[in-house]
């Protein structure tokens, strides 16, 4: 994956907020069978042989790139990182950001892209505050994805006239009754993705 192939809109899990009974790798091939092209694979809690698990089964899904969340791994096509994790030697990789100056220091340190977040009122991101300023957001030299708050298709098309690349969700699809339906509501405001590549570190 590249700059130019990062998806407009990017899915963060939380198998928590699944309905009961809804099973995260099933969830994520019908999002991806809707249209989605990229999803950040968070579950923190998981260790061992179950997150290894996870991986394999979410990495085998068709143009689906899988990100993780703080972590590496050789199946993964990039990591998104926290705001206060060093910066890799190498790699594709974006950093959770929550002001649009911190975007800017991600673009210096080498960040493929950004998330920056809350960007509306959210259940998800309410211990990070109001939402950000976004003065600038149009000038910085990377993708950013908007996140927080995003749950309709009005509310993706305003991030991109506010000067976001794209959408990061996470609750919206998650706590959805139907998250694939959700994701191709979403998909109707944005411009259509080139195809993921899938698999292995840029």
């Amino acid at each position: 994956m590249s700059h130019a192939s990062l998806p407009r809109l990017v899915l963060l899990t939380d198998r928590a907020q699944l309905r009961l009974g809804r099973d995260l790798v099933r969830t994520l091939r019908e999002c991806a069978h809707a249209g989605l092209r990229a999803v950040v694979l968070r579950e923190p809690d998981l260790v061992g042989e179950p997150f290894e698990a996870l991986v394999r089964e979410a990495a085998a899904i068709p143009g689906l790139a899988l990100l993780l969340s703080r972590r590496t791994h050789p199946l993964a096509a990039g990591t998104h990182l926290a705001a206060h994790q060093p910066a890799p030697t190498h790699g594709w990789w974006g950093r959770s950001c929550h002001a649009v100056p911190e975007v800017r220091a991600a673009a210096a340190e080498g960040a493929s892209w950004a998330t920056l977040s809350p960007w509306g009122a959210t259940l998800s991101k309410a211990g990070y505050g109001p939402p950000v300023g976004r003065d600038g957001l149009a000038d910085v030299p990377l993708p950013v994805l908007a996140l927080g708050g995003i749950t309709t298709p009005e509310d993706a098309a305003g991030a991109l006239a506010s000067g976001a690349h794209g959408v990061a969700v996470m609750g919206a699809v998650m706590r959805a009754a139907d998250p694939a339906r959700m994701v191709a509501s979403l998909l109707t405001a944005l411009p259509a993705d080139v195809p993921a590549t899938t698999g292995g570190a840029a």
